[in-house]
């Protein structure tokens, strides 16, 4: 070889030595300061804070880990809050006690606060030069939050950490647990996991009688949550019907002991949607449970028309009578996880139905009975009016809007026909994740979709769908919803910071769906919980959803106008001017009768055929801001404490 060619040759291994030694210099310098602190005799350290990390995304972790960090604070228990972000990962090896409360996303991965320490884990267990030693001297927990809807990466950011960190020779105090967000119980869950641990680093005894220890290990007859569920089922790859340590709310008995009754609703081979702890957490919020998967609630604007104190946007925008409206929906489970679900998210999730299914004639007769109970439980509330009761006992609307995705319901046809048939108006409103099922959905009253957002990436951030293919079943959906004759909306929920910015977007969605209206709404803090981490902060004020509503028409290049409010609502309403605005007047409000006697005739017709005249007061710019002059306005007092 020629002399300049042997040179070159070895400046090209040079080179690339110094690369590798480059991107392992971290990795290098973390070896030379364990070689240094393990071959030091006198090396010693004061045993320094523990640490509690949270992994988290939409905030469910973090607010876990806050709890849990108030709990340890209490008992005297010294731990810093981290958020791995700001941590250096180098430094674990000092670490000798380690809490973590882990989110998985939906695609089987770490949020992204957590990505480089899940990565820097996964190296350090994967190279030979670190040894199964480097955490020896760290015991560890994890708390895993995760949603079984996702199927085999249901929680599989927390048991990767777990088994990284037991892989590296830290030892786990307890093992384990996997807390599922739709379950119900993910709150009682995580207080049983926390009890259980903090009874652990107080010296207490683990299910088999050893001690915890800072400088031992510690064994328990806890069974740890495997990788698979494939130890779930049995030969013929079914499931078995036992009982996992995140279904029951923190007692971990053996899996030897378990019944085919499962907390989940799993009976002899048929499965309930609602399970009992999810029953509970529904019925404390008031609502009444129909059969196992419907259910039915007195809106709060049904009693304020039964008092004479105004009625909803609906009564506004559509001429509904609020008084006899029926809230309700015969499938409580949903295919999203919006960050502003005002259910907390204590309702189930599902991508199709696989549960046992109730007959729609008994749902609706269910319904119709529990509604009208708790109209009569209004008579003597200081207000309600003794016609508007009797109204009410006869309900002319359902909203099939209370929760959940009414038409993943299988006989959502025949529901709507029976509710039809009693002449009581239907106003269904979808999600956008089954374009399938709404082509095959008879004529409605008035049919919703809600577009929560106008890009496919602020769409999975706010509304979190199960499916992967979220975005095309969304634009399949509003292109089904153009096929309609009814009436159709849609429904836009405005979240400060998140989606208020998009108005090109959302214009360029208009003639997917061609809709007749675009309801446009401030989003309604419900209060704070584990599975939201909105504030006040992101409600908009009237003036906003005003701005965004006019800004909105105004890019739909005279196909759309601003035709109503209701100020108490935060709400507007835009209108297709062609169809719905007759010699300067709108006809945004319904003829209900009218809708009745088309649907018996079986033919076909339109929403311009059973149209009427929107009142004065509802239109948009009127002093009265949507707000019904028959009625009497209440406003409550409200003492502020003084500030002298």
């Amino acid at each position: 070889m020629p002399a300049a060619a042997a040179r070159l040759t070895v400046l090209a291994v040079l080179s690339a030595a110094t690369v590798y030694c480059f991107y392992k210099s971290r990795r290098l310098r973390l070896l030379t300061k364990l070689s240094h602190s393990n071959l030091n005799p006198n090396h010693t350290l004061s045993p320094p804070k523990g640490k509690l990390f949270f992994v988290s995304q939409t905030g469910t972790s973090k607010t876990l880990a806050r709890r849990l960090f108030d709990l340890l604070t209490t008992n005297g228990l010294a731990f810093d809050l981290v958020d791995p972000k700001d941590y250096e990962p180098e430094d674990l090896h000092k670490e000798t006690l380690v809490l973590i409360v882990a989110s998985t996303w939906d695609d089987g991965k770490p949020p992204p606060n957590g990505g480089f320490l899940a990565d820097w884990l996964a190296e350090s267990a994967d190279d030979f030069r670190v040894g199964s030693l480097l955490l020896s001297k760290c015991r560890f927990a994890v708390f895993g939050v995760g949603s079984r809807t996702y199927g085999d990466t249901f929680n599989a950011v927390a048991k990767e950490f777990s088994k990284r960190m037991r892989s590296l020779g830290a030892a786990e105090v307890l093992p384990m647990w996997e807390g599922d967000v739709d379950g119900g119980d993910l709150d009682v869950l995580f207080d049983g996991w926390s009890e259980k641990l903090i009874g652990v680093l107080k010296g207490g005894a683990l299910e088999n009688g050893d001690k915890f220890g800072y400088e031992g290990g510690v064994e328990s007859d806890f069974e740890v949550i495997s990788n698979s569920d494939d130890e779930d089922k049995d030969e013929n790859g079914e499931d078995s019907g036992i009982v996992d340590v995140e279904d029951i709310a923190g007692k971990a008995p053996s899996r030897k002991s378990m019944t085919l009754v499962r907390p989940n609703g799993k009976l002899n081979g048929e499965k309930e949607m609602v399970t009992p702890v999810i029953r509970a957490s529904l019925e404390k919020q008031g609502y009444k449970i129909i059969g196992s998967h419907s259910g039915v609630k007195l809106c709060r604007w049904t009693k304020s028309q039964l008092r004479g104190r105004g009625g909803c946007y609906k009564h506004s925008f559509y001429g509904i009578e609020s008084h006899r409206c029926m809230e309700a929906t015969p499938s409580l489970a949903c295919a999203n996880k919006c960050v502003f679900c005002w259910r907390h998210h204590t309702n189930p999730v599902g991508k199709s139905w696989q549960w046992k299914m109730d007959d729609p004639l008994d749902i609706v007769n269910s319904a119709i009975d529990l509604h009208t109970k708790m109209i009569r439980q209004m008579k003597g509330v200081p207000g309600v009016k003794a016609e508007r009761l009797s109204e009410g006992l006869s309900p002319r609307h359902c909203a099939l809007s209370l929760v959940g995705e009414p038409i993943m319901y299988p006989e959502i046809n025949s529901l709507v026909d029976e509710l039809h048939r009693r002449r009581i108006s239907t106003f269904l409103v979808t999600n956008a994740q089954f374009p399938e099922k709404i082509k095959l959905l008879k004529p409605i009253t008035q049919l919703y979709v809600s577009v929560d957002a106008a890009t496919k990436d602020s769409l999975k951030a706010i509304d979190r769908p199960l499916f992967g293919d979220f975005w095309e079943r969304f634009v399949d959906s509003l292109k089904a919803l153009k096929e309609k004759q009814q009436r159709t909306v849609y429904r836009l929920t405005l979240v400060k910071g998140w989606n208020t910015e998009d108005i090109d977007a959302y214009s360029s969605l208009f003639s997917v769906g061609n809709p007749d209206f675009i309801e446009i709404k401030g989003v309604t803090y419900c209060g704070s919980s584990a599975t939201s981490k909105l504030t006040m902060e992101n409600v908009p004020w009237h003036s906003d959803v005003k701005a965004f509503s006019e800004a909105l028409a105004r890019k739909s290049e005279g196909q759309y106008e601003v035709a109503c409010e209701h100020v108490h609502s935060c709400c507007v309403l835009l209108a297709k001017v062609d169809k719905f605005k007759v010699n300067g007047q709108w006809f945004t409000w319904i003829d209900y009768e009218k809708f009745h006697d088309l649907v018996a005739t079986g033919r076909t017709f339109d929403s311009k055929d059973y149209m009427a005249a929107t009142p004065s007061w509802a239109v948009y710019g009127a002093e009265e801001g949507g707000f019904d002059p028959g009625q009497s306005r209440y406003r409550k007092e409200r003492h502020h404490k003084s500030s002298h």
